[in-house]
Formats: structure tokens, sequence, C-alpha cells
């Protein structure tokens, strides 16, 4: 009867073995600036990439009709083991925190907060490391795409005609 469940387990372990290999592995120990600007490339998106004042890189992009940055955080040899989307909107200090805090009440994965000018700005963090999949990159993704959307229009109603 051991037998029998040692034969059992051994062939579960082989029906399932083939569907975890087909995910697409991140690499391990983050990913470059580089290959953050080809997988958006090769999803469709602009990648654009910049200096921030600190010198530091950056990737401009744009999705649902809002531009954004991608910063890089955790980096070491080049791979950086989390990176941050980030937009924010000039409003000529139109936004108070009552406002923001109304929209991060009903929204989950994104915090939106006022600079200190009034100013709104949405980020989301994602972590790469350690390990994950390019089929998770894209979940979080489309996260921050439906977030950047429901943002964007929240921000342009509550902005009319000012």
């Amino acid at each position: 009867m051991k037998h029998a469940y040692m034969i059992g387990a051994a062939v579960l372990a082989l029906c399932l073995a083939p569907n975890a290999a087909s995910a697409n592995d991140l690499p391990a120990n983050g990913m470059t600036v580089k290959e953050v600007a080809r997988w958006l490339q090769d999803a469709g998106y602009q990648a654009q990439f910049q200096a921030s004042k600190d010198g530091t890189r950056n990737i401009y992009s744009s999705a649902e009709g809002a531009n954004f940055h991608i910063y890089f955080y955790d980096c070491k040899n080049e791979r950086c083991g989390s990176l941050q989307f980030s937009t924010g909107y000039d409003t000529k200090g139109s936004f108070s925190a009552q406002l923001l805090n109304d929209w991060t009440a009903k929204n989950r994965w994104v915090r939106a907060y006022a600079d200190d000018v009034n100013d709104p700005w949405l980020e989301y963090d994602v972590d790469l490391t350690p390990g994950g999949t390019y089929e998770l990159l894209n979940d979080e993704f489309k996260i921050w795409r439906d977030s950047l959307r429901h943002f964007d229009h929240y921000v342009h109603e509550r902005n009319q005609g000012k």
C-alpha cells in the first residue's frame, strides 16, 4: 500500500512539473532598467530613459491616457529588487488631503497623497525579488493601469474649471 502512495505521488509530481516550468521567471536578483524598458516595449508601451536629479535612471512612459515614471530601488550591480510606478498632476494646489483620502479609501492597491503644494500623486510599489514571474509582473502592471485610469479621471473630474 505504501508503494502505491509513492507511485501516485511521483505521477502527480510529473503531471504538475510541466505547469510549474511553464511560468516565465524574472531574474532572481531583480531586473535592470533596460530589462524593464524591454518588457514595457514588448507589451506595446513607450519606455524612454531619463535621469533623476540624483543621477539615477528612471523610465518615462504612459498608459490609459496618463504619463508616469518608473523608479528603481534596492539596486545592486544594475539589478534592482523593486520598482515604483509614480505619477503626479499639476493642479495649482487644488487638491486637499481629504479629496485624496476619499479616493484612497475606495482603492486598495495604490496610494495617493498631496505633495507640499497640494498637488495629487499616485504611487505603486512592486517587489521583483526574491524571484517572481513575468505573469505576476504583468498582473501588477494591470493593477497600476487600472488605478491610473481611475485616478486620472478622479483628478480631472475634480479639477475642471480650475
